[in-house]
């Protein structure tokens, strides 16, 4: 326990169990009701699999005893982590077991359920992300797109099938979620609480389940999972070691090849605040505040869920207050202009006279 890689990679379980940075968890949120009881729901999955990773615990080690045992060998010498461990170790196991076609048989359809229900979700997270962004073009042939992208993966996954399959997947698994997920969950906590605002945030539960958060969830969001996850990422690249599989050491070339990928996969953050910034006018920093600020028409999808101030439409200029859009009349023209400050401002000072 005192050792901090122990934690860094009891995290990384936990990002890989929930789907934590993946995308899974927004995409299938986005299809709840807008007054969905999300409380409820982390409660009950973050449970869920709290308890599923103890009962694999249990049945993962005590096969790994047995083994132990049976061979006369310590536990850490029966196998390493890896794929070894499902492939290898357990089904070795299973043949000592009374009926040991019938135990091989589920263990095998269970690791199938297990990655076609992963896929599932790691499908619609692509197969919705780039629908979103591309409406017009894609809604009306998402099956024709989604089994584009089907073959597509299918075709990349090819490799992994060769001889040299199992060192690709090693490869892949050591480099291409590590680094990224934590910078990429890292950037959502910042973002979320720095750029978007805490009381936006905040404001926005509200709206949507009837209560703020309260004082513990708005600690974690601000500093606790940002900093504990700022310092398991600062370690684990201080720490840094080249990958291996048994006793065969990855040259260089496949090392430099497996960090581009925990790279590529978070420059679009960059490269998303860059056109953000290049699409608004002004000086610099005035792109910079106005890219950091909510769209004007951000909001709830559907209007009627538009209460407060997210009313999406403006009946002349007797708007109700306070409104994410404000209309204003300058020499005769009428203009609409983003007031989410103004807005804060106005909630600061209505958040102040309640606590008077």
């Amino acid at each position: 326990l005192p050792s901090p890689q122990v934690w860094i990679e009891a995290a990384l379980q936990i990002f890989y169990s929930l789907g934590v940075g993946f995308g899974g968890l927004l995409t299938f949120a986005s299809y709840n009701t807008f007054h969905q009881n999300i409380y409820r729901d982390t409660f009950i999955v973050t449970l869920g699999n709290a308890i599923t990773s103890i009962l694999a615990g249990f049945a993962i080690f005590s096969v790994l005893g047995y083994m132990s045992q049976e061979l006369g060998v310590p536990v850490n010498q029966v196998a390493k982590a890896g794929p070894g461990l499902a492939f290898v170790v357990y089904p070795q196991a299973m043949t000592m077991l009374p009926l040991s076609p019938f135990w091989s048989f589920l263990f095998f359809f269970m690791l199938l359920t297990l990655g076609l229900d992963s896929q599932f979700a790691f499908m619609e997270t692509i197969v919705t992300a780039v629908t979103d962004e591309f409406p017009y073009y894609l809604r009306p042939k998402k099956a024709s797109f989604s089994a584009a992208v089907c073959i597509a993966l299918f075709l990349m996954g090819l490799i992994l099938t060769t001889e040299g399959g199992m060192y690709w997947l090693v490869l892949l698994d050591d480099y291409s979620a590590g680094f990224g997920l934590m910078v990429v969950v890292i950037t959502t906590c910042l973002v979320v609480t720095r750029v978007y605002g805490m009381r936006r945030f905040c404001r926005d539960i509200h709206m949507m389940l009837g209560f703020k958060p309260g004082p513990y969830f708005r600690a974690c969001w601000m500093i606790l999972s940002p900093a504990t996850m700022m310092a398991l990422l600062v370690y684990n690249i201080v720490k840094y070691q080249p990958s291996e599989y048994g006793n065969y050491r990855f040259p260089t070339w496949a090392e430099v090849l497996g960090i581009l990928m925990g790279v590529l996969s978070c420059l679009m953050i960059p490269l998303g605040m860059v056109v953000a910034v290049l699409q608004e006018e002004g000086t610099l920093w005035e792109r910079v505040q106005q890219a950091s600020r909510p769209a004007m028409d951000w909001g709830p999808s559907l209007e009627e869920n538009r209460t407060g101030v997210y009313v999406a439409s403006l009946a002349g200029s007797q708007s109700p207050k306070p409104l994410m859009v404000h209309m204003r009349k300058y020499g005769g023209i009428t203009s609409y202009e983003n007031t989410a400050i103004e807005v804060d401002r106005e909630m600061e000072e209505e958040d102040e006279e309640e606590s008077m």
